[in-house]
């Protein structure tokens, strides 16, 4: 299998409101790298949108989360109770302390927390509240750190771009110039601009200009955004 790099359409029934979010497969002849994994329960429908997409539906090789939003990291235990074998979990390293339950998750509050459970059959409610246990192993196997390389699909570089969490990453997609930018750009009347305030509890401009100006350094061809607008051309 070539190198390659697959931007996925989550379409997520949650009770009267659909939501759309985009994770992304990079892929080589070593297997696949999942980068994020949509709301809890949803692991088999995106190994059905990654078959479809003409990717082997093994298990993911590793997975890597943007940030500890929900809507992120919400079937990560599925895919890890579900897998046959390990698999190695990557998350920036200011993020981590939310995973292994030291902190609570910034914009999950308690009452959505619970109804999210509650929706959820027994094996998946237990699978979520064992991952992100203060007083179970932590699922996280890599802590990353900003500029780190990933030798995944000919190279993934992390970006780290705080600002929607204090641990949200980007990642470069070296081979096909391709941003995914996670929750960190939103697109307005054509220009690609920081994370949306009004959905950022810890967004500062300083933040949002550190973002643009690494962004423009690149100098992306593509940059797939997590949700609404996903894919973009850039000019070179």
């Amino acid at each position: 299998m070539d190198e390659g790099i697959e931007m996925l359409d989550l379409s997520m029934d949650l009770g009267e409101r659909q939501m759309v979010v985009h994770p992304t497969v990079v892929y080589d002849s070593d297997g696949y790298v999942l980068v994020d994994t949509g709301m809890p329960g949803f692991a088999q429908k995106i190994k059905d949108l990654i078959e479809q997409s003409g990717i082997p539906a093994s298990e993911p090789r590793a997975i890597i989360l943007t940030h500890q939003d929900i809507d992120h990291i919400g079937s990560l235990p599925q895919f890890l109770a579900e897998s046959r074998s390990p698999i190695d979990v990557y998350i920036h390293e200011n993020d981590k302390p939310y995973l292994d339950g030291e902190k609570p998750f910034i914009k999950l509050r308690s009452e959505r927390k619970r109804a999210i459970l509650q929706s959820l059959p027994e094996k998946q409610r237990s699978a979520f509240e064992h991952a992100f246990s203060a007083s179970t192993p932590s699922v996280v196997s890599h802590p990353l750190k900003d500029e780190e390389r990933l030798p995944f699909a000919g190279g993934l570089t992390v970006i780290h771009t705080p600002g929607h969490t204090p641990g949200h990453i980007s990642l470069y997609h070296e081979p096909s110039q391709t941003l995914i930018a996670g929750d960190a750009l939103v697109v307005q009347d054509g220009q690609l601009l920081g994370p949306n305030p009004a959905n950022t509890r810890i967004w500062k401009q300083r933040f949002g200009r550190c973002i643009n100006s690494r962004i423009s350094r690149l100098k992306p061809l593509f940059v797939i955004m997590a949700a609404p607008l996903i894919i973009m051309q850039t000019s070179a």
